[in-house]
């Protein structure tokens, strides 16, 4: 598997600001969300444009949050975005990585008019039934991906490997998900099943840990992972590594480094697929660069086999 950067730059709103610490990209409309863990809207990229769309009210009147102010405890988290349907039409579910009940709200989007609705669930119960269910304490828990996979949404916990904490995954009821996230269901009626973990191998002692995943049209899955030396789920270290892997069901087939940036590692946390061929396949990723003021990367990648 050869990876190679096709084209790179940085993402800012219309006004200049930067996108903080992209976390996902998902197709919404005639363009693409990215979706940032450290702030309460997104970034909706169109025809040139980026511009802001509301995912959840301020959090005690924060809309970013970073260490430095002391409001990181405060924020949502959102790390990941997944492409679903609400009564056969498209939307947007953007979850929260859990560990933290901050951190364990839904937010489901669709275009009324052209324009972007947003209702939000709290799905604190379905982050419980996860950490049971992959065995691992709900504290720890740090989803960061998923996608649709034979009819279920596939939800990966990137884990901490160096600590001795596969990354894995988790099937979660599709139509119980899409329930609880228009609000015609419990968090507790969701159904969760068939936890896999997966080993990605590691770089200078550095394990690497799934922080997206999009599925290809074969079956097979394209997963980003990162080597990153952090203490725990919750803090930021350094990224030794970044790299692309291809799975099928629960095994790793072939894991490749995708390429450095202005000679600096790139932590690729979001991707999403814009075709695919006999050849491979040609991705959208985002990056999280772990700088409150420094806009992320938004990087095209082609995937030959």
């Amino acid at each position: 598997m050869d990876v190679e950067v096709l084209a790179a730059s940085r993402l800012r709103f219309d006004d200049g600001t930067p996108v903080r610490a992209a976390s996902a990209v998902v197709a919404l409309g005639d363009g693409h969300l990215v979706v940032s863990d450290d702030a309460t809207h997104a970034a909706w990229c169109r025809d040139g444009s980026v511009t802001a769309v509301r995912l959840l009210p301020p959090v005690e009147g924060h809309e970013v949050f970073d260490e430095a102010s002391g409001t990181k405890a405060l924020k949502p988290d959102l790390e990941t975005a997944c492409r679903v349907e609400v009564d056969g039409e498209p939307a947007v579910l953007v979850m929260g990585s859990g560990s933290s009940p901050a951190r364990m709200r839904w937010c489901l989007l669709r275009l009324d008019g052209g324009r972007p609705t947003t209702v939000v669930a709290d799905a604190s119960a379905v982050y419980t039934r996860v950490a049971d269910v992959l065995g691992v304490d709900l504290d720890v828990l740090n989803l960061e991906g998923a996608c649709v996979v034979d009819g279920a949404l596939r939800w990966f916990h990137r884990g901490l490997p160096s600590a001795g904490l596969p990354s894995g995954s988790v099937d979660v009821d599709l139509a119980d998900a899409v329930a609880l996230a228009v609000g015609r269901g419990a968090a507790a009626g969701v159904r969760v099943a068939r936890p896999r973990h997966y080993d990605l191998g590691s770089v200078h002692g550095v394990g690497l840990a799934i922080t997206d995943v999009v599925a290809l049209p074969d079956g097979r899955l394209l997963a980003s992972a990162a080597a990153e030396d952090s203490p725990d789920p919750r803090d930021d270290g350094p990224v030794v590594a970044s790299a692309l892997a291809r799975i099928r069901g629960d095994r790793v087939l072939e894991v490749a480094a995708i390429p450095e940036l202005d000679g600096a590692v790139v932590k690729v946390e979001g991707l999403m697929l814009l075709g695919a061929d006999d050849a491979g396949a040609t991705l959208l990723a985002v990056t999280d660069v772990d700088d409150p003021d420094a806009a992320s990367w938004e990087v095209r990648i082609r995937v030959s086999r």
